[in-house]
């Protein structure tokens, strides 16, 4: 295991918090008992198996399954005409916002045209896997072939191919005149930039651009539906929100949410991928149609050809600097693409690009723009790492031209609390500046690094932690075992760090707390597993849940002692009154002794507003100039916990955050061919890192404590991918001399850049 540093900043004597218990579902994820949705077998299921277009934009002008159905063991083929009339229909799904209902039934099955290659055009179910392979290609589908755009800044142009005739930008509110493909223009400003760069002594502008990837979890897309004779479909499936499935589905096939039930699955991964629904509406209608449970289990290639990768991107951002380092102001212009359809990620790109640095004057412009890939999703910090591998390059440079350390150039700059974002919010308490003199201060940044063509570079990088809607319930039982059910599911532990919240708040081990994830009709609402929210929100509810349970808990000691309540005191778990002392499981073994009420507790929170998570990181590379390949040498990741629950968690979120950085950086992309099809679709082509090409990634745990938590925690999950590509750029510049502006670094990106300045 890498070595991990703690500095801890108003530290508190906690019982629970701060310590490494044995995660709760660890024996049945390493036995392999614990149930994916691949797992699920039902009687009389079927298997369902996608028709994909294999044309990157085209109109569909007819759709022939008469082959297909007249197969033994065929029972139902759906295309969009299944789903009913959603046109103009818009539904509010909760934080998430508006979702038009067209957009996201036409992204599960194509209705009039295909945007992209490998976009769901129909769907059939059989009686096992391979009649349903033999029928999907059986089902005749023609096109009208059309022209293609896969790249942002074409598809940006007046010429470009149009994806949507209805589509006209929405510039600040006022729509254009005309069709375009951009769908969204965005603008942020702050002070007066004019007069800002008027002041600068130093001005750095420079062009970013980045490739498409994949957030690659491990476990494929899948669902199982069963769509019952009492009209409830029940759904088994991997999903980062039970609940936001549950509207989804609802709202597309337009029955009332109470009649869907969700069952969330173990999940093999997520990170932002498995928030939208694809599957899932399809083998509703699937099911409804055969009158049998449907099973749908994507392959690899349709995880990467028919759901969303982050947006390709295009950044121009120009910062102004006075002599002594201090910034006065910077300018952004960024272009995310958003895939298929509307909505991408352009709107956190925007807050996100200047959000470590408090610049009196700034501006940023940003545009959704639709071209002819996978509907965009979010991928760790969705916007952010795209924007900071443009700003942190450009903060570096400034700091050569002025001769100052980049760290301090950082720290004279560094957002802290007080400093408003260019989009409005100003900071509470955070920790950037704490985080970058623990970089300062690391062993790492004060050791030598010598070598031929080796470098070191630093960048931060900054996320935020949302709130929104959060429950759970939980009952205890005579030997004091508390059963906790909570709403979030759990992608990177947090049925634990919200049972060792629970823990903490009633005095008890966190191994007296058993925690499940319960299904869309066991526990209240809660918003989904993402935005870094889960650790802060569902726990704020855990500790809302264990003052209820506490309370009652005090209720029952009173009944036994035949005392007020509000006399009884409550530290680390022992209730107390006049001399009288009984421990939590005590109370809880004499509760059916004394024929008391049992004690079952619940909470719901929906915090408002969100907290702020800041990371610095420093990497070490070996660039080989014959070949352009770069070895990360030693890495360190520099996080702000807040108060970090489960110590280990937090550094195995640090540590896989920066491994994903490290393949966004250096070799990850979507590869299109010239008909834009994507040509490596698949573990084999598409080039994740693996042991072998990551050092032990070393990491420092630094607590600001969250003035909106009473523990302090602050999300961790998602800062942690946004500085590597930066960091690394910065490293391979202070190695060779070259500033590499594009993703990935790749080998012959690298070995390019290297030839053509000789």
């Amino acid at each position: 295991m890498a070595h991990a540093n703690e500095l801890y900043l108003g530290k508190q004597d906690y019982q629970v918090l701060g310590k490494r218990p044995v995660r709760h579902d660890g024996t049945d994820k390493v036995t392999g008992k614990a149930i994916y949705t691949a797992d699920v077998q039902l009687p009389n299921m079927l298997h369902g198996k996608i028709v994909r277009s294999p044309h990157a934009h085209a109109r569909i002008k007819s759709i022939d399954a008469s082959e297909a159905l007249a197969m033994p063991g065929v029972f139902a083929v759906v295309t969009a005409d299944d789903f009913p009339d959603l046109t103009e229909k818009f539904a509010l799904m909760g934080e998430a916002g508006q979702v038009n209902l067209t957009e996201l039934a036409a992204n599960c099955l194509a209705k009039g045209k295909v945007l992209y290659r490998g976009h769901a055009v129909a769907a059939v179910a059989a009686a096992n896997v391979h009649i349903a392979d033999e029928a999907a290609s059986k089902i005749k589908v023609e096109y009208e072939v059309l022209p293609s755009v896969t790249w942002v800044l074409d598809a940006m142009k007046d010429d470009a191919p149009l994806l949507h005739e209805h589509l006209r930008t929405d510039s600040m509110g006022k729509k254009a005149d005309k069709p375009s493909n951009i769908a969204v223009h965005l603008q942020f400003e702050k002070g007066n930039v004019t007069d800002g760069f008027q002041q600068a002594d130093v001005i750095v502008e420079r062009e970013f651009r980045t490739a498409s990837v994949h957030q690659g979890y491990i476990e494929p897309h899948a669902v199982v539906a069963l769509w019952n004779e009492d009209s409830r479909l029940k759904l088994w499936t991997a999903t980062q929100g039970s609940f936001n499935c549950r509207q989804q589905v609802a709202e597309l096939l337009q029955i009332p949410v109470s009649q869907v039930l969700v069952v969330p699955c173990e999940i093999g991964g997520g990170f932002g991928g498995k928030i939208t629904v694809y599957l899932e509406p399809v083998a509703a209608l699937l099911s409804r149609k055969s009158g049998r449970p449907v099973k749908m289990v994507m392959q690899r290639n349709e995880v990467f050809e028919g759901t969303g990768p982050t947006p390709g991107s295009f950044a121009r951002v120009k910062l102004g600097a006075k002599k002594d380092g201090t910034l006065v102001a910077g300018e952004a212009w960024l272009a995310y693409d958003c895939g298929a359809f509307p909505g991408g990620m352009i709107g956190p790109g925007c807050m996100c690009v200047f959000s470590c640095y408090d610049l009196p004057h700034a501006k940023v412009d940003g545009f959704d723009v639709c071209n002819n890939k996978p509907k965009t999703q979010a991928y760790r910090a969705p916007g952010s790492t795209q924007a900071a591998f443009a700003c942190e390059q450009v903060i570096d440079e400034l700091a050569e031209k002025l001769n100052i350390d980049p760290i301090e150039l950082r720290l004279k700059n560094a957002a802290k609390e007080g400093t408003r974002r260019v989009d409005g919010p100003v900071y509470p308490r955070v920790g950037f500046v704490e985080c970058l003199n623990a970089a300062k201060n690391s062993e790492h940044w004060k050791s030598k690094l010598s070598g031929k063509n080796r470098g070191r570079g630093i960048a931060a990088g900054f996320w935020f932690n949302i709130g929104g809607a959060s429950s759970c319930s939980a009952s205890v039982n005579d030997d004091g075992i508390v059963c906790l059910v909570e709403g979030s599911t759990d992608i990177g532990g947090t049925r634990t760090s919200i049972a060792m919240q629970l823990a903490e708040t009633l005095g008890i081990a966190a191994e007296d707390v058993r925690p499940q994830v319960g299904d869309t009709d066991s526990v209240g609402y809660t918003f989904l597993t993402g935005g870094s929210r889960v650790t802060f929100a569902t726990g704020l509810a855990a500790y809302q849940l264990g003052l209820d349970l506490q309370e009652q808990m005090k209720q029952r000691a009173a009944s036994i002692w035949d005392c007020d309540p509000t006399s009884i005191t409550v530290d680390k778990g022992v209730y107390k009154q006049n001399g009288h002392s009984l421990t939590f499981k005590q109370i809880a073994a004499k509760i059916p002794e004394n024929q008391l009420d049992p004690v079952v507790g619940r909470a719901s929170v929906a915090p408002e507003g969100s907290t702020n998570a800041f990371g610095v990181h420093i990497a070490d590379v070996e660039v080989d100039p014959e070949t352009g390949k770069v070895t990360v040498l030693r890495y360190t990741a520099i996080q702000d916990a807040g108060k970090a629950v489960h110590p280990s968690y937090v550094e195995g979120q640090m540590q896989g955050g920066a491994a994903q950085g490290i393949g966004w950086a250096l070799n990850e992309e979507y590869f299109f061919d010239a008909k834009d099809q994507m040509r490596n679709a698949s573990f084999l082509d598409y080039r994740m890192p693996t042991c072998l090409d990551l050092p032990m990634i070393d990491t420092i745990i630094v607590e600001v404590p969250n003035p909106s938590h009473p523990y302090g925690v602050r999300g961790v999950g998602e800062t942690p991918i946004v500085p590597p590509p930066a960091t690394i750029a910065n490293a391979i510049h202070a190695a060779v001399g070259t500033r590499m502006t594009q993703l990935p670094m790749s080998p012959p990106a690298l070995w390019k850049a290297l030839s053509e300045r000789a």
